[in-house]
């Protein structure tokens, strides 16, 4: 007869497990410590088989009844009910091996190591905050376009748009390097192009104009700073790279017999090379002695183990007085390729690569990090020597001629 659910639960431990056959195969299974499992015999072809559905009361004996059916149906087709089990389970594993959030995590690790702090953060903030929530835990091979787009339209309704943007490119990161592992096939974020409303894109604000350069340049000189930040704001002018890559700037990095800084570029990840003019490695030289015992040659004040805070070059030049409206540490970019271009009149093609952009040649080709490299010296050069005739000219305008004599 078959069991019924007073049965089920009425029934008590012995000193031994015994069986409560419910039929076609299916038994519970009461233990001496009270447990009651649900099981289920069956052959296959020729041997004699047990098959676990779960728990007593986790699965109950109409659920048990469900799972003995669907074991029967397999059967009939030739189909072994701990197979095709094993094979969910197996497949489970592999998801959650191939997840989303694993994957990211992995990339992160590996691809995030030589970024700068603030960067590191904004990355794993995106991440945890926007995308770990809805697909972390999804395989990332079954990820589409129509998974990801609700993410996005929920930051963008936000009035969040540069960071809708910003998530959709971490996110694409992350599906590029499941690409080349092996776990995806495609970058469903190349099908959200034209999806989002388009950022707004915001510019730092520099300053252009020669004669206020030069009194920005002298107000570095005589800012009563630390050695380190004031070489910093200095190199900041004559280097014009981001401000990530200048504070984490290591002395191995500086080839001292050709003149050069060789670094990975942080927003293309290419090798890039900043050629050293005289008064750099002037800079550079009277630092050594003071930050060379750090691996980074603009070393944390809070501890030479790391490098400068993203902030110090910043809060520099709010302390002489320039605030975000005014100029910024990336700022100096701005104030390089404008004055390069309309003052000393070099080939943009050149500034764009010393600014580590990508540029390309006639076949599409990115250039390597040596090409023009040359030319790029001696524009750097030249670029120096133009800033200290700023600073000269701006020192001149500050004396006051006149007859003190009594």
């Amino acid at each position: 007869m078959p069991l019924t659910d007073r049965q089920v639960k009425a029934a008590k431990p012995q000193e031994k497990k015994y069986k409560l056959a419910d039929g076609k195969g299916l038994y519970l299974e009461v233990r001496a410590n009270g447990s009651k499992y649900w099981r289920m015999k069956y052959r296959f072809q020729g041997k004699e088989k047990l098959a676990a559905f779960g728990v007593y009361p986790d699965v109950s004996l109409a659920a048990a009844r469900e799972q003995r059916d669907a074991a029967r149906t397999q059967l009939t087709q030739g189909i072994d009910p701990n197979a095709t089990k094993r094979a969910k389970k197996q497949a489970g594993r592999e998801a959650a091996e191939n997840s989303f959030e694993l994957i990211a995590r992995e990339w992160f690790s590996i691809q995030m190591t030589d970024m700068s702090e603030g960067h590191q953060k904004r990355t794993i903030r995106a991440l945890e905050k926007h995308l770990f929530g809805s697909i972390g835990k999804r395989p990332i091979s079954e990820i589409t376009a129509l998974d990801l787009l609700p993410v996005l339209r929920k930051i963008e309704d936000k009035g969040h748009v540069e960071t809708a943007h910003r998530v959709k490119q971490v996110a694409g990161q992350v599906f590029r390097y499941g690409i080349v592992t092996g776990r995806c096939d495609r970058n469903p974020c190349t099908d959200l192009k034209d999806a989002l409303r388009p950022a707004k894109k915001s510019h730092f604000a520099a300053i252009t104009n020669p004669k206020e350069l030069g009194r920005l340049l002298v107000s570095i000189d005589e800012y009563p700073g630390t050695p380190a930040v004031i070489a910093a704001l200095k190199c900041s002018a004559l280097w014009f790279c981001r401000p990530g890559e200048l504070r984490q700037v290591r002395w191995d990095q500086i080839n001292w017999e050709e003149k050069r800084i060789e670094i990975t570029a942080e927003k293309t990840h290419q090798p890039h090379i900043i050629p050293l003019a005289r008064q750099s490695l002037e800079i550079l030289e009277s630092l050594k002695p003071i930050t060379g015992r750090s691996q980074y040659v603009f070393p944390s004040a809070r501890g030479a183990s790391r490098p400068m805070s993203d902030g110090a070059v910043r809060i520099a030049l709010r302390g002489m007085g320039y605030d975000r409206e005014t100029h910024t540490a990336h700022g100096f970019r701005a104030t390089a390729r404008t004055l390069l271009d309309e003052v000393l009149d070099y080939r943009i093609e050149w500034i764009e690569q010393q600014l580590a952009h990508e540029v390309k040649d006639a076949n599409g080709r990115s250039y390597n990090r040596t090409r023009h490299l040359e030319q790029r010296r001696k524009m750097m050069q030249h670029w120096a020597d133009y800033l200290d005739q700023l600073k000269a000219a701006a020192n001149s305008s500050n004396v006051i001629n006149g007859n003190f004599g009594g």
